[in-house]
């Protein structure tokens, strides 16, 4: 299905980075340099963390190499289907996932799903600017003496207290995120350019290095053939967790390719190479030495390796904090417009990127990570599903409903969109923390696949069809 408009227009918010209007051809990016792009933005802590949940990391027990392998190829290829689908929508129309959503929720509605999102990404800059400051403050330590913040005297226990050093880290690096999510996507493919490469390096030569010390291949199966505890629906469960979000996300960054071609191969750098290979050296990390982060590791080898390591680790994480804080504008400036309020984007990135900064020097990642993502987490994946049945299944049979020229006739509320994604959000809570799903299956996921049926099932039930019908007879006179 081809757009039949991509044609530019000068809209409040313009700064190059097309917050409020499509991608033109002309200015979409080279395949290699998003290729890169997602490279870097696939280096996600929550890959090494996932491996050593397979590994037993946590107390689960964890799973066998071959069962470990089959949750992850299982995982991450839901995944990856899900975010190319997601992707080829974005590729074809050159729109953000919040002007994507107006199409499927309404001119103002649309900024409910979107307040999920900019909160899920505000939550997660924090959080990889919490992980940045451990590092650097395990690296450092505590000269100055100085605790900042020790959320034990507020009931949080083990909790280790805020350094100086820690919140000093955090304040510098949310400063230089910032500056470079401001630059736009630009600058995001020129940090992935120089970074990426060398995190997948260090990333395979530790995970042999770990096999090695392990007493080889036939030793390191021996130790981890050893584990059992997890279920292969609760191991996919949590692979698939941990990145849906990320899937919604992509839609933002696909916007800018130039062929659906590069949406699968984009997808594949992420999915197929950087995250898989993140999930096995978080799982050999935790058979051999019982912690997923081989930074810890490398700061203990000598100093030049830990230089080496703490290098790796903030670099690797600049890419994936720029992605969050960049989208984060894209979320919240066309929900904005919707209601009259026009902020530009790159006022919004600063907005974001100075309460972001605020809570991760302050213990956001700490205290609240694992909660914060679990619910959210467990809410946006439905959001998708609207957009998806929209351009798929009623797009398909009405080749002008994503005509440019409509973008902004949208109703304020499309009913459909809202009801299904509400269906969708409750049930992914509901399955989430009341209800257990047979098989463990993913609440996300499942929430996501009951949404996308009810929303083409209550289509025609609802006013949208009729406003559709009448926005296309529109264009034809």
């Amino acid at each position: 299905m081809e757009e039949k408009n991509n044609t530019t227009v000068d809209m409040p918010g313009n700064d190059g980075e097309f917050m409020l209007e499509p991608v033109p051809m002309s200015a979409r990016r080279s395949t290699r340099s998003q290729f890169m792009v997602w490279i870097g933005f696939g280096y996600a802590v929550t890959g090494l963390i996932i491996g050593g949940t397979l590994g037993g990391y946590g107390g689960t027990g964890g799973m066998p190499p071959s069962q470990a392998m089959m949750a992850i190829i299982l995982g991450m290829g839901a995944l990856y289907l899900v975010t190319c689908f997601l992707g080829i929508v974005a590729q074809k129309t050159g729109l953000n996932l919040s002007l994507l959503a107006r199409f499927s929720y309404g001119y103002k509605g649309s900024a409910i799903p979107m307040a999920v999102m900019a909160l899920l990404t505000l939550g997660w800059f924090s959080s990889i600017l919490g992980m940045i400051g451990d590092i650097w403050g395990a690296f450092i330590g505590n000269p100055t003496g100085v605790i900042v913040f020790d959320p034990s005297k507020y009931g949080f226990s083990g909790v280790a207290p805020i350094t100086l050093e820690v919140v000093i880290a955090c304040v510098f690096w949310g400063l230089v995120f910032t500056f470079t999510a401001v630059k736009g996507m630009g600058a995001i493919e020129k940090v992935s350019d120089v970074f990426a490469p060398l995190i997948l390096i260090v990333a395979v030569v530790v995970g042999i290095i770990y096999v090695v010390q392990c007493g080889g291949v036939g030793g390191f199966l021996d130790k981890a053939n050893e584990l059992h505890g997890l279920g292969m629906g609760e191991a996919i469960t949590a692979v698939v967790g941990s990145w849906i979000a990320g899937a919604v996300m992509g839609v933002d960054m696909f916007r800018f390719n130039k062929s659906t071609k590069a949406v699968w191969g984009c997808a594949a750098a992420c999915f197929i190479l950087t995250n898989p290979i993140l999930n096995i050296v978080g799982y050999i990390g935790t058979v051999y030495i019982g912690n997923f982060n081989y930074v810890l590791w490398m700061l203990g080898v000598n100093f030049i390796v830990a230089i080496l390591g703490v290098v790796v680790w903030t670099t690797a994480l600049w890419t994936t904090d720029n992605s969050e804080l960049y989208c984060n504008a894209l979320y919240t400036g066309p929900s904005l417009n919707a209601f009259g309020i026009n902020v530009s984007r790159k006022k919004l990135v600063i907005i974001a990127g100075i309460i972001g900064t605020v809570l991760g020097s302050f213990a956001f990642y700490q205290l609240f990570f694992a909660n914060f993502i679990n619910i959210l987490g467990s809410m946006a994946p439905p959001l998708c599903a609207p957009i998806l049945a929209d351009y798929f299944v009623i797009g398909r049979k009405n080749k002008d409903k994503y005509n440019m020229e409509l973008l902004n006739k949208h109703p304020n509320f499309r009913w459909a969109g809202v009801i299904s994604f509400a269906v969708g959000a409750i049930l992914g809570f509901v399955f989430q923390y009341k209800i257990t799903l047979p098989l463990d299956l993913p609440s996300g996921l499942v929430a996501m696949v009951i949404s996308f049926i009810v929303y083409i099932v209550i289509y025609k039930m609802t006013p949208d069809a009729a406003v559709d019908e009448k926005l296309v007879s529109g264009l034809k006179k």
